[in-house]
């Protein structure tokens, strides 16, 4: 292979299974020595990043605001002299994004809407001669959304997190986000996205100090009933030592996108979608599955070629060795296979019909169909939320949905001759579970003249 396209690794499937299709579970993560060694300075002695969240956590509980401005210096190197975003900034902000990203926002969180409103969402009564029974469907009263800042600022993710719970009715949405500046302000189009989409209560924190703030409030940052959106390992962390104090999404790992495509593809168009997807986080997963060995190295080749004129390319690279490669597989059936057991968050089809192949699949946070349906448009402005499964969560999980924002409750309205018809089932049952207040509170309404 030549030094071209050495970036871009090629296994046959067994190599492969035994590495980048291996599945690494969040309770099992290392971390680099850097890292290691930032958290023992900051905390005073080696620290892993579970208990350096739980400190986090702890500290924002008992100091509030206080702890957020701590923490914005000790970890952002960052001085805030209040956690909101002044209102002044969002009108600022607004003015200075240049008119082409205005529009494209705009159009981004139109198309949002219009998906997001076409899901089915609704509760029923049933009405029967022995009464009614039901479930009534019912917005969550608040919600955080999480937008992560990291290297690039995320406007798109305030717009896939926050327009699902506007159109499911949620009416106190507010948003987090780390001070992306070094005078400690939310970048400009972060600030844009939030004001296309209506919302005024955004705060300057970022991290664990963040999600432990919207789990439990602050002076400033409201608690909320559910947190949303995806952030780096210690957010993660956070939502899941929070969790059962506060609803979450899940627990979104790194991104990662599986392109299945055969001999037929173009190669320039595989790179380019593996290269965007590498291009996130060092961490990312960007996996070529083809039955054609061929293709594979055209599309090394390609990947080489391009990667030195990409802005990001040193986290590409790091990505690329870390969790990526190509996959040589028996034939696309067998690529089926194997996406089903990987179960990526995005599964791209560069094939001949690739309608033909969806019934083929059982296990994808999104499938892209065919070159013109490529996983960028669904960053940005496809539709639906790119706000997706991770680490082989689509198993179970489905992408962020208006679903995720309503709560369903119970209707059980039955008559009296119901209540008699019923209540000796039910007093068989509890005695069969020893609970016999239960049986004696079933019984007491076999005879009762209502």
């Amino acid at each position: 292979m030549s030094d071209e396209a050495a970036l871009l690794r090629i296994l046959d499937l067994e190599e492969a299974q035994g590495s980048i299709l291996a599945r690494h579970s969040l309770r099992d993560v290392t971390i680099p020595p850097w890292l290691s060694d930032s958290l023992a300075t900051l905390f005073g002695g080696p620290t892993t990043p579970e208990d350096a969240v739980r400190q986090i956590i702890r500290s924002v509980r008992a100091d509030g605001d206080a702890a957020l401005i701590d923490w914005a210096a000790r970890i952002d190197g960052v001085t805030l002299d209040a956690v909101a975003v002044p209102q002044d900034d969002i009108q600022r902000a607004v003015d200075a994004v240049p008119d082409e990203v205005w529009d494209a926002l705009m159009l981004a969180a139109e198309r949002i809407g219009e998906f997001h409103r076409k899901q089915p969402v609704h509760g029923w009564i049933d009405a029967t001669p022995e009464g009614s029974l039901g479930q009534l469907v019912r917005p969550v009263d608040s919600v955080g959304v999480y937008v992560a800042g990291g290297t690039a600022p995320l406007p798109s993710s305030l717009l896939m997190s926050v327009i699902p719970a506007q159109v499911a009715g949620v009416k106190e949405i507010v948003v987090c986000t780390p001070p992306g500046r070094p005078d400690g302000r939310v970048p400009d189009v972060i600030l844009a996205a939030a004001a296309v989409c209506g919302i005024t209560r955004i705060y300057r924190a970022g991290g664990a100090q963040a999600i432990a703030a919207m789990a439990y409030g602050t002076e400033s940052v409201p608690r909320v009933a559910k947190i949303v959106g995806p952030g780096n390992l210690f957010t993660t962390l956070a939502k899941q030592q929070v969790f059962g104090d506060v609803g979450i999404d899940g627990l979104p790992g790194p991104t990662e996108t599986m392109v299945i495509a055969d001999a037929d593809a173009d190669p320039a168009l595989a790179a380019a979608d593996l290269l965007a997807q590498a291009e996130h986080d060092v961490l990312a997963s960007a996996i070529l599955v083809t039955p054609s060995r061929d293709l594979a190295e055209r599309v090394a080749v390609e990947v080489g070629k391009r990667i030195e004129d990409l802005s990001r390319s040193e986290i590409i690279a790091q990505a690329m060795v870390n969790r990526s490669g190509a996959v040589i597989v028996r034939d696309l059936p067998q690529a089926f296979e194997v996406a089903n057991e990987y179960a990526a968050e995005h599964l791209c089809l560069l094939v001949k019909e690739p309608w033909q192949w969806i019934g083929q699949i059982r296990n994808a946070g999104g499938i892209f169909l065919g070159e013109t349906s490529f996983e960028v448009l669904g960053d940005y402005v496809a539709g639906p939320s790119h706000v997706m499964p991770t680490g082989g969560t689509a198993r179970y999980a489905s992408p962020l949905n208006v679903l995720d924002f309503v709560k369903i409750t119970s209707v059980i309205g039955l008559d009296a001759a119901a209540a008699q018809s019923l209540s000796e089932t039910a007093a068989v049952l509890a005695r069969a579970e020893a609970l016999t207040a239960h049986a004696a509170a079933a019984e007491a309404r076999i005879r009762r003249a209502y």
